[in-house]
C-alpha cells in the first residue's frame, strides 16, 4: 500500500461500536508507549468505550465517521462544536481521532481529517480545534501539517487514570 492510498470514509454506524472501541484501545496504548515510558497506559475498559462510542453514534454527538481498507476499520474521527467554554458556535473541535499503528502514515488520518472538515464546514463552523498530549509528537506532527496551530497559553494537566498529560489547544480555519 503507498502513501497515496485513498481511503473510503463513511459515517459509522452502532454495529461499528465495537470495531472503535478497539481500535481506540489500541491506538491509545500504542501512542502513550513513548509518551510514558515505564508508567502503564491508562485505557478505559473495552465495554465502557463501546458504550461511549455506541451513544455517540446513535446520537451523533459527536458526529463519527470511519475509514475503511476493503472493510476493516482502520481509523475513526469524532467531530463536532467545541466543547470548551466560551466559544463561538462557529468554533468546531474533533474530539477524537485515531488511526491503527498498521495504517499509520499511510494517508487515513489525511483521509478522516477531509472527512471532518467537510463535516464541520456543513454546521457552519468557520474554525477548529483539538485537544492533544504535548508529549505526543506523532499527532501534533499531523495536526501542524494540516494547519493547526499551537495556542500556549492553553496548557494544562489532566488526569487520565492515574496518569497526568499534559495537553494543548490547536487551532485553525477550516477555509
Amino acid at each position: 500500500m503507498s502513501s497515496t492510498t485513498t481511503f473510503k470514509v463513511r459515517p459509522a454506524t452502532l454495529r461499528d461500536a465495537k470495531a472503535i472501541a478497539e481500535l481506540h484501545n489500541s491506538s491509545v496504548r500504542e501512542a502513550f508507549k513513548s509518551m510514558l515510558a515505564d508508567t502503564p497506559v491508562p485505557v478505559t475498559p473495552l465495554d465502557k468505550r463501546q458504550a461511549y462510542w455506541r451513544e455517540a453514534i446513535e446520537y451523533a454527538e459527536p458526529q463519527v465517521q470511519v475509514a475503511l481498507d476493503d472493510d476493516k476499520i482502520v481509523g475513526f474521527v469524532g467531530f463536532d462544536r467545541s466543547r470548551d467554554k466560551g466559544t463561538p458556535p462557529t468554533m468546531g473541535e474533533i474530539w477524537a481521532i485515531y488511526v491503527a499503528s498498521s495504517h499509520w502514515d499511510k494517508g487515513v488520518g489525511l483521509a478522516l481529517w477531509d472527512a471532518a472538515r467537510e463535516g464541520l464546514l456543513e454546521e457552519g463552523c468557520a474554525n477548529v480545534s483539538v485537544w492533544l498530549p504535548i508529549a505526543n509528537e506523532r499527532a501534533m506532527r499531523f495536526h501542524e501539517l494540516a494547519g493547526f496551530k499551537r495556542e500556549m497559553n492553553t496548557a494544562k494537566t489532566v488526569q487520565i487514570g492515574a496518569v497526568k498529560i499534559e495537553e494543548m489547544r490547536l487551532k485553525r480555519p477550516l477555509n
